[in-house]
């Protein structure tokens, strides 16, 4: 069954800023229905702001908003309810709430283990129930997009980022699995890959005295030194990794699935 793009509802986790802001807004200005969520309880005024500018425009949109601890199953299998409740159809899912936690090196002893289970719990296993709970949906329609945003760090791990490294390699696996599993019926599955974005959670890694300090990377230069890891010199912006969830959203992607895209101004080459 078509489902024109008028009348697609897109989910987005994490939507309160950086990448998941972006992509709302995106996804907002081609007219789209969305379902966002975040630990937020109520959207940022800035967001509400442009939100209800674009509303105001040409292209006239739904949209809810939903407070979620994606870290606990139970509040995450609530959320599914939810939002069955309130829209007729989720045919986009954009998983793309993440936690980033610097590790203690493996070697040190009585390392606590509630940092490695709460980025596993937020980065792997909540887009696994939001991807099980909305797949049935999307294969009975015979169209459906899922979106997870991995990283870099899910391709190349990444020191002293265990916990993060092991939720976003297995995030690929997982959306490589569903790939396959949802091919003959319309439904793709892809993840995307970001390098450094300009995002409130990568700057505050970058400034963490405690990550400049294993890293050996003075906390006054950090941000620079990032930005020339990366072959084209500098950090990416939200709306890039926005427009690329956008494409693969659209009829134009549907031959691509089960794949990892980078988009790293070249730095997964370094």
């Amino acid at each position: 069954m078509s489902v024109s793009t008028q009348s697609r509802t897109v989910l987005i986790t994490g939507a309160s800023r950086g990448i998941g802001k972006a992509c709302a807004l995106e996804f907002a200005q081609k007219g789209f229905k969305l379902a966002l969520v975040s630990r937020a309880k109520e959207a940022p005024d800035e967001l509400l702001q442009e939100l209800n500018s674009l509303g105001n425009g040409a292209k006239n949109f739904e949209w809810k908003w939903y407070s979620c601890d994606l870290s606990q199953k139970d509040q995450t299998n609530t959320l599914c309810k939810q939002i069955d409740n309130d829209f007729d159809a989720i045919d986009i899912l954009l998983n793309n709430a993440g936690i980033y936690k610097l590790d203690e090196p493996i070697y040190k002893l009585n390392i606590d283990d509630a940092d490695f289970d709460l980025s596993i719990n937020v980065n792997l296993t909540a887009p696994y129930l939001l991807c099980r709970h909305f797949a049935k949906g999307m294969k009975e329609r015979g169209f459906g997009r899922i979106i997870n945003i991995s990283s870099v760090s899910g391709i190349k791990g990444e020191k002293f980022g265990k916990a993060y490294s092991a939720s976003k390699f297995g995030l690929i696996g997982l959306t490589q699995s569903i790939a396959l599993e949802l091919a003959e019926y319309g439904v793709t599955a892809n993840c995307i890959c970001p390098g450094w974005v300009a995002t409130d959670m990568a700057l505050k890694q970058l400034k963490d005295p405690k990550w400049c300090e294993e890293n050996q990377i003075p906390p006054d230069e950090s941000i620079a030194i990032a930005e020339l890891s990366v072959p084209q010199k500098r950090l990416l912006d939200p709306l890039e990794i926005a427009n690329l969830a956008s494409f693969l959203s659209a009829d134009a992607s549907k031959g691509i699935t089960g794949q990892a895209i980078t988009i790293c101004g070249g730095l997964s080459l370094c």
